[in-house]
This record gives structure tokens, C-alpha cells and sequence, in this order.
């Protein structure tokens, strides 16, 4: 009753909640509150007995690592470099994240709809699923080296999986009305995959982007920390290792900062393919 009451008597505050820059006022309110505790718990610039950074050291530290330039007396590894390795751990995540995508798009749409290939190749996917990506890393060495093969190859495993798995369910849950009357209609088994089965299957397909995407910036600070010499993960554990903290936890809000941006194109692209299926319900 009184969220009722607050309610009826607060629309214009309403609306503004419901608007692109009050959702984005709310969605800042928590990590800004989280600040304020953590810049306010510190003493002499450091929280925890000195173990971690307050704030304003973390930024003063992203400044120097994101625009300063090196000098020729200049010791640090982490001055002006940001972007570097910003764009060595992009590539790495959009190369397998899109070999995850051409495999298990294709693959969970054809486990979802043949039984066949369902009884072949499911029961395999099931068994491999729940190695975690850390214990593929001795096999990536072995394989690739310390190269950016190893971290592509860790990338595209652990995409793989949420969109296949996603991407089967969808194609399962395909109403069987759609089908019977395509099939009433003309349509072979190429055009029900093409023209029924993939668009329905779209949202979840969407939705195991998202989860892979995730799971592959995840995978590229492991591969980073161990496989590989350069990237946001092998500045962490670098900078861990020489006692730079401060970088470490700029290191961090970078992963989730990118994490999120990505995540974010997901959805706006989600919501541009699917723009028909809106319509589709507004119009019921």
C-alpha cells in the first residue's frame, strides 16, 4: 500500500527513473557509496595495514599508467602502456570469442534439432563442460607455447560452452506449431533450420553471447597471468609480483570496465536484431 501511495504520488519522479540518465544515476550509486567507505577507511593513503591503496592512489596510479610518457630514465614498466595492453587483451578475447561463436552457434542449433547429432556429440560436450579453463593451461603450454595461441585457444573453450549449451535450448524450444505449418507450406529441412528455428532460437543464443563473452574475459587474465607476456593479465600478476598494488586494482576496474562495454554492444545488438519480436508483442 505505501509503495502504491509513493507511487501515485511521485510520477514525475517516476519517470524520471525510468529514463536512460536516472537508471544510470541509480546504477552509480552503489560503487560511488563504495568509494566514499573505502577512500574514508583509509590512513596515510592505504587501507588494511597498508595491504591495499585507497582510491586516490589507485587513480594517481591509472593516470601515470594510461597517459604519461616514458622518459629515457624512466624505470617503471607501467607509464603510458594502458592502451597497449587494453588492446592486446581485446584481440586476443574478440579472436576466441569469435572462433567460440562460428563453432557453437552452428554446433547448438544442429545438436537442438537432430537427434543424431544430439546422441553423437552432446554426451561429449556434457563430459568436457565441467574441466574448468585453468586445468587446460598445462595443454595449452605444451601445445601453443607461451604465445597468443594459448590464450585464443583458452578463450574460445571457455566461450564455447554457454553458447553451445544456450544455443541448444533454444533450438529445442522452437514452438512444433512453427514447424508444422512451414512444413505445411512447402519448406524443406534447410529452410525450417534458416527461417524457423535460428530466429526463434535467437534469444538464448543471445544470451550465451553474453555469458561467453564474460567467461572469455575471464579466461584471457588466466591465459595472461601464465601463457602469455603481455596483456591486462600479465600486467596483474606483474605488478602483484613487485608489490604495485595500486596498479593491480586499476588493473582490475580496467577488466570490468571492458568486461562491461562489451557485454553492453551484446545487448544493444541484441536488441537491434531482435527489434521484430518487440514489435511482435506490442502488436499482441
Amino acid at each position: 500500500m505505501a509503495a502504491a501511495g509513493i507511487s501515485g504520488a511521485n510520477p514525475s519522479l517516476q519517470g524520471f527513473l525510468r529514463s536512460r540518465v536516472g537508471k544510470g544515476l541509480l546504477a552509480l550509486i552503489l560503487p560511488l557509496a563504495a568509494l566514499f567507505l573505502w577512500q574514508a577507511s583509509g590512513t596515510n593513503g592505504a587501507v588494511a595495514g597498508g595491504a591495499l591503496p585507497t582510491p586516490d592512489r589507485v587513480w594517481k596510479a591509472w593516470l601515470v599508467w594510461a597517459f604519461d610518457k616514458p622518459g629515457p630514465m624512466t624505470l617503471s614498466p607501467y607509464v603510458g602502456n594502458w592502451m597497449e595492453a587494453i588492446a592486446f587483451s581485446a584481440m586476443r578475447v574478440a579472436k576466441g570469442f569469435g572462433l567460440a561463436v562460428l563453432v557453437g552457434v552452428p554446433l547448438g542449433i544442429l545438436i537442438g534439432w537432430s537427434r543424431l547429432a544430439a546422441s553423437m556429440v552432446d554426451p561429449t560436450i556434457q563430459w568436457l563442460r565441467p574441466v574448468p579453463i585453468t586445468a587446460w593451461l598445462p595443454i595449452s603450454i605444451a601445445i601453443f607455447g607461451i604465445s597468443d595461441f594459448g590464450a585464443v585457444f583458452l578463450i574460445t573453450i571457455g566461450a564455447f560452452y554457454p553458447i553451445v549449451i544456450n544455443t541448444t535450448q533454444g533450438a529445442r524450444d522452437v514452438d512444433k506449431n512453427w514447424i508444422r505449418a512451414a512444413l505445411m507450406m512447402g519448406a524443406n529441412q534447410w529452410d525450417i533450420l534458416r527461417r524457423v528455428v535460428l530466429p526463434a532460437a535467437l534469444p538464448s543464443i543471445f544470451t550465451g553471447l553474453r555469458i561467453g563473452l564474460g567467461i572469455g574475459w575471464t579466461a584471457v587474465i588466466v591465459s595472461e597471468m601464465v601463457a602469455v607476456k603481455s596483456g591486462l593479465g600479465y600486467v596483474l600478476w606483474d605488478a602483484y609480483y613487485v608489490g604495485r598494488m595500486d596498479i593491480v586494482i586499476a588493473d582490475m576496474v580496467s577488466i570490468g570496465l571492458f568486461g562491461f562495454l562489451s557485454d553492453w554492444a551484446i545487448v544493444h545488438l541484441e536488441h537491434w536484431v531482435l527489434k521484430w519480436r518487440r514489435m511482435q508483442n506490442f502488436n499482441q
